[in-house]
């Protein structure tokens, strides 16, 4: 079976405005020829320019949450549909950053990715431990738990990608050690097997978590690791850039 099209995603988080256009067309300019696919996930503010900017380039533009409903009395929530109308491709789902601070559950997050298909949204459903559970021995429980959770059966044989991203590692600039990450990898790589059969085999399996372009090669080119959720490196196009080309 062909291994999945790696996908390099950079997470903007709550960082950037008009000015920073600049460096996502520096991007799109430095990954023409890369053998991936590159995205950038921006706040929903600059989604509409960002893809008006990068329209005829290679470079997909991403929403970072969407609600599950795809209307209604929900108050600086974004759709699924509005994203899509803004001119994104894929969406980000289940951030730590959302599971940790909004309390999302695993069956919020399935609902979301419902929506996500709903509108023709690629989703990047994020999964992942905290250092506790990793201390006590229960990561690779918790994340495949949250792999069955959060994937709805309705994504076989759509277009989807698994972020692992422990979540001790982000922002911190700890990382796990390779063998850690691709024990993971392979872990989540089984259960998409026993959920999808063949059809896991094309999605791919990023890895998250204080990537930079320091140590972008070696996790890269782990066993099972089919690219990378990118935070704070990917908002400068030369750090972003750096990433990219490690493969």
């Amino acid at each position: 079976m062909t291994a999945p099209t790696p996908l390099i995603a950079g997470n903007w988080k709550m960082n950037g405005v008009a000015a920073s256009l600049d460096e996502a067309r520096a991007i799109a300019t430095g990954s023409a020829q890369s053998p991936a696919r590159v995205a950038i996930c921006p706040p929903g503010v600059l989604i509409h320019r960002m893809a008006e900017v990068l329209a005829g380039s290679k470079v997909l533009v991403g929403g970072q949450d969407a609600r599950a409903e795809d209307s209604g009395a929900f108050t600086g929530d974004v759709s699924a549909e509005m994203l899509a109308d803004a001119g994104a491709k894929l969406v980000i789902l289940g951030h730590s950053e959302r599971r940790e601070g909004y309390r999302e559950t695993d069956a919020l997050v399935a609902s979301k990715v419902l929506a996500a298909l709903r509108w023709g949204l690629e989703p990047i459903v994020c999964v992942g431990e905290v250092l506790d559970q990793r201390k006590a021995g229960e990561a690779l429980t918790v994340v495949t738990g949250q792999v069955r959770g959060s994937l709805p059966p309705e994504l076989a044989g759509k277009a989807f990608s698994v972020a692992y991203e422990p979540v001790w590692a982000i922002g911190t600039g700890l990382t796990p050690t390779t063998g850690e990450i691709e024990e993971m990898h392979r872990a989540i790589r089984e259960t998409l097997t026993e959920m999808f059969g063949a059809d896991a085999a094309r999605v791919p399996i990023l890895y998250g978590g204080s990537v930079k372009p320091g140590n972008a090669a070696e996790i890269l080119h782990a066993d099972e690791v089919g690219g990378a959720l990118v935070g704070g490196a990917s908002l400068k196009a030369e750090d972003f850039l750096g990433i990219i080309r490690a493969l």
